[in-house]
């Protein structure tokens, strides 16, 4: 009987004793909201964020081309060689000794030997096919081809007919060129930027704002655009008279793509 007054007794004072005070929290960072609850607007962190939002630039982006014409002072020319045989040496036998005199009649025409280059030598066989059999070897055909370059465009026509009197009876070009195109090309790049600034002006305006500098400046790509290239094939092996060429002109174009920022006027 007295254990269990002493155990009553006890349970009543544990009952009776005042809680623990538990220690606050400690208060948030100045310029932050209490924790748990989402930041103000022009609170803390959110106000930086707010003001680089509200700073943002007002950006415009221009693309534009322009094109400059030039004479052209060089000329580029493809002339080859195509020989059938009934086996490969004799192919390429005859392809070379044909090959041989075409050069030698474009030296002689005035082309330098470092202006000559050979692009590209084959030889392939050739088949005839028939239905439901194998196919039957005719022959071979080998190819030898060269390219040359030269600053005397007047002489286009006669070393045409120089290659195919000598042999050549595959011909392209021939295809004109400038041997320097970058001033020409600066030139066309100066006046795709101008006008590129000259329309972003006229935005702005329009818009109530000024250009206050330029951001970013590409260009899509420069580049000569090349006259007409014939091609000519052994059909003009026999022809007596060296064909007429005219050089004309070279368009070479520019395009840029340039990002301006805008602010509002003074």
């Amino acid at each position: 009987m007295r254990l269990r007054f002493r155990s009553t007794a006890l349970l009543l004072m544990l009952l009776a004793a005042p809680v623990a005070a538990q220690a606050p929290p400690p208060p948030p960072p100045p310029g932050l909201p209490p924790s748990g609850l989402p930041p103000l607007p022009g609170e803390g962190p959110m106000r930086f964020m707010l003001h680089r939002s509200a700073a943002a630039p007002t950006l415009l982006t221009v693309a534009a081309s322009a094109e400059v014409a030039r004479a052209p002072d060089q000329l580029r020319l493809s002339a080859g060689v195509l020989t059938m045989a009934a086996t490969a040496a004799e192919a390429m036998a005859a392809n070379a000794t044909r090959m041989t005199a075409v050069l030698a009649a474009l030296k002689a025409a005035g082309v330098a030997e470092r202006d000559l280059q050979t692009n590209g030598i084959s030889l392939t066989p050739q088949y005839r096919y028939e239905q439901n059999q194998a196919p039957i070897l005719t022959g071979y055909q080998a190819r030898n081809g060269i390219s040359l370059r030269s600053g005397r465009l007047a002489d286009a026509g006669k070393l045409i007919d120089a290659a195919i009197k000598a042999g050549a009876n595959e011909v392209q070009g021939p295809e004109f060129t400038l041997a320097d195109p970058d001033a020409a090309l600066d030139e066309a790049r100066t006046a795709a930027v101008a006008k590129a600034r000259a329309r972003a002006t006229l935005y702005a305006r329009a818009a109530g704002l000024v250009v206050k500098r330029i951001a970013s400046i590409s260009e899509a790509g420069a580049a000569a655009e090349p006259g007409p290239r014939p091609m000519l094939r052994a059909a003009m092996a026999d022809a007596a008279p060296a064909p007429p060429v005219q050089p004309g002109e070279l368009a070479l174009s520019a395009q840029v793509t340039i990002v301006f920022e805008l602010e509002a006027q003074p």
